[in-house]
């Protein structure tokens, strides 16, 4: 089996690394923007590198891994679909609705497969709080906290590509809440900050956001992320139902120090980012990719779970900027594609 790997960054040098472990795949073909990181990770993984996305295309894969800049997401897609490849992508398919559209209705077109880079759906935490909701072990489910924070911003030149806060971060926290819940957001009510600086603003982001969702069983649900945690990396769940209450992402290494005189004190070594909160994450949805590659599983993770998710973060953002509770309603898609 040979994979096509289309972006060498970070993200992109991690999943060439999994894959090149999995016995599975006999040859890995890798491209990027910058060739020399390209070859660079090539000779690390026992990769080939080549010059250009038409030369990956032309060499024969078996299915492409989509980890380049989020710009360029939507027309790979639609052209590993129409080279009728199964594609895996990292999230967003496109920064707004109609780019998403076009991309998910070429691959309903071509009838192949997308799945998407939703990692937390393969975190072990979350794993097991779906299936303790779903066991009764909660009872009624009646509140969901979320928390996403990273410990600094990003590159100012980042902001303005990125889609902003809700639709960049957020969104992660967005298809979780769907995901282990198994509900439907009806109704969000958004806020933020731009007051970590001027670069927020002049891209029309903000640094800090929180949200409140309503869910379709009338759950409640608030979601909060900032760019600016001193503190480490801190990704976190709660679900709190009227017979038990627990939590996601909360171990020895969660940046948070309790100010009860007799409570846990700072981590020795929090998490310092992504990668490393969600490494077995991420190996554990590649596998499940290759899988469904090789036909032997169905996908995980569609298109469409994407799409609602980022109908979520369009909601955020009209409802942030008109001071409002917004509908998911009040943002509609012409036809909503099978993914």
């Amino acid at each position: 089996m040979r994979i096509g790997v289309i972006g060498t960054g970070r993200i992109g040098a991690f999943h060439t690394a999994a894959l090149s472990r999995r016995r599975e795949i006999g040859s890995l073909v890798v491209t990027d923007a910058e060739p020399a990181r390209a070859a660079e990770i090539a000779a690390r993984t026992g990769a080939t590198a080549v010059a250009g996305t038409d030369e990956l295309f032309a060499s024969g894969p078996d299915a492409v891994v989509i980890a380049s800049a989020t710009a360029s997401h939507a027309g790979l897609i639609a052209r590993a679909a129409g080279a009728g490849l199964p594609a895996f992508c990292e999230k967003p398919i496109a920064v707004d609705l109609p780019g998403t559209l076009a991309a998910l209705r070429a691959v309903e077109s071509a009838g192949t497969v997308l799945q998407i880079g939703f990692m937390r759906r393969f975190d072990a935490g979350y794993t097991a709080a779906r299936r303790a909701l779903r066991s009764g072990r909660l009872g009624r489910l009646h509140t969901v906290r979320a928390i996403s924070s990273d410990p600094a911003p990003p590159p100012a030149g980042y902001l303005p590509l990125s889609g902003g806060l809700y639709r960049d971060c957020l969104v992660h926290d967005f298809d979780i809440l769907r995901w282990v819940t198994g509900r439907e957001v009806v109704e969000v009510y958004a806020t933020g900050s731009d007051a970590a600086g001027a670069m927020f603003r002049e891209a029309g982001d903000v640094d800090t956001a929180a949200v409140a969702l309503t869910l379709d069983d009338g759950t409640l649900a608030t979601a909060t992320a900032t760019r600016c945690n001193g503190a480490g990396y801190d990704v976190r769940m709660e679900l709190a139902g009227d017979l038990d209450q627990i939590a996601v992402g909360l171990d020895g290494r969660t940046p948070i120090t309790s100010a009860e005189p007799r409570g846990p004190g700072a981590p020795d070594k929090p998490w310092p980012g992504f990668l490393e909160r969600f490494a077995p994450a991420y190996e554990a949805e590649l596998a499940a990719f290759v899988r469904v590659a090789r036909g032997e599983a169905e996908n995980p993770c569609d298109g469409r779970e994407a799409l609602a998710a980022l109908r979520i973060a369009e909601a955020c953002e009209r409802s942030r900027r008109e001071r409002r509770p917004v509908r998911i309603e009040e943002i509609p898609v012409d036809t909503e594609p099978s993914g």
